[in-house]
């Protein structure tokens, strides 16, 4: 491979893209030269991607979808942080594991995604912010993918062991969070080469300027190491991870529909079964949500860095795989929605809060029956909990 091919198409890896650089038909001598050898593109018909109305369609929905990170995932998941901060008795196991999600996701939103609108939509594809920036935003995002990733399978293996094997001992204390550690620890390890290899290079951008993309460039006598390197962050962040859980939740799904329960079923046990089934359809739709937004952005980086020839002659590829790469992004969104809107009732907790600050203002000397709840209940971090809620 060439120097081009490393930046324009084996440049980036999994969630890690900040840019790309465009294939201009400006492009020096030397990359021209190499690109005609390996991709069998003669010089003139290299595309320009930076101009069109392909190119003004993603980067209106690149705006957007970034804009709407920022809120959802800004907001929401700062108002779970501050919740579970807020009340000892919301502090168990499974909601310390959406607390990872959360956290990573609200890092990215707040981070790194106000620079993703200016390089994308206020510069369009200039990085103006320096080499450790770019580093940074390289590295964050693809940390916060692969925390996301492994909370989702922690969850998943935790109600397997919850629902499926309930008379044996939860997590204790030193288990749990040594799980959690191990959440972040293995990302933050497999995610070094996304800032070690990230770099800026100056690409020309019409007859008197030029623009600044930021990717991982990877060298040219690197390039069996690059594809061993995908392949391996490919079965140990998707596919082992994707098979692990869809393995869990078919288990606990014949545990909760298909198996009869034993002796006579009470209103409560009852209850209790409707209950368990709900959060398990959530964690389902999570887990179908995951495949439909990550598994078109894998595809396309391997079609685009094992057989490139496929996609080097059409003169969108760039636009699609931007439009692709936001798409799995928005999956952040989802997780937030499902998981601290829907399941976890965190406005309802945030309007106490806000209630009890409120009356203390006002009336002091009274003490209310929500403050006096708060202030005696406590769970045990590992309790069991049959529903993902804060209820």
């Amino acid at each position: 491979m060439d120097e081009l091919n490393n930046s324009s198409g084996v440049a980036t890896t999994m969630a890690c893209t900040v840019g790309q650089a465009p294939l201009s038909r400006n492009v020096p001598d030397p990359f021209v030269a190499s690109y005609d050898a390996d991709y069998e593109v003669a010089p003139d018909e290299l595309p320009d991607t930076t101009q069109g109305n392909a190119f003004f369609v993603a980067t209106i929905i690149i705006g957007v979808v970034l804009i709407c990170i920022i809120l959802v995932c800004g907001v929401g998941n700062f108002l779970f942080i501050a919740t579970l901060a807020r009340y000892k008795k919301l502090r168990n196991l499974t909601n310390l594991l959406i607390a990872n999600l959360a956290v990573s996701d609200f890092l990215v939103a707040i981070v790194c995604c106000p620079f993703l609108v200016d390089y994308y939509v206020v510069k369009q594809l200039s990085w103006d912010h320096g080499l450790v920036l770019c580093a940074s935003i390289n590295y964050l995002r693809t940390v916060s993918l692969y925390v996301s990733t492994n909370a989702l399978l922690a969850i998943a293996v935790d109600r397997y062991m919850a629902i499926v094997h309930p008379l044996r001992p939860r997590m204790k204390y030193q288990t749990a969070y040594c799980l959690i550690l191990g959440v972040w620890i293995v990302p933050i390890l497999i995610s070094i080469p996304s800032a070690y290899f990230a770099s800026e290079t100056m690409y020309p951008h019409g007859a008197t300027r030029n623009k600044i993309f930021c990717a991982q460039i990877w060298p040219v006598d690197q390039q069996l190491y690059y594809r061993s390197y995908f392949l391996f962050i490919f079965a140990v962040e998707f596919v082992g991870p994707v098979v692990t859980m869809a393995m869990c939740y078919l288990r606990i799904s014949r545990e909760l529909w298909f198996k009869s329960v034993p002796g006579f079923p009470t209103e409560q046990i009852r209850k209790r079964l409707r209950c368990r089934r709900k959060t398990v359809m959530v964690l389902i739709g999570i887990l179908t949500a995951y495949i439909l937004c990550w598994a078109p952005y894998y595809g396309f980086t391997i079609l685009r860095d094992f057989h490139p020839t496929l996609i080097s002659r059409q003169r969108n590829s760039l636009v699609a795989f931007y439009v692709i790469e936001c798409i799995a992004m928005s999956n952040s969104m989802i997780n937030t929605l499902c998981f601290v809107s829907v399941k976890n009732n965190t406005v309802k907790h945030l309007r106490k809060m806000v209630l009890l600050r409120w009356r203390s203002s006002y009336a002091p000397a009274t003490k209310t029956t929500d403050e006096a709840e708060v202030r005696t209940s406590s769970v045990r971090v590992t309790e069991e909990v049959d529903c993902i809620r804060l209820q």
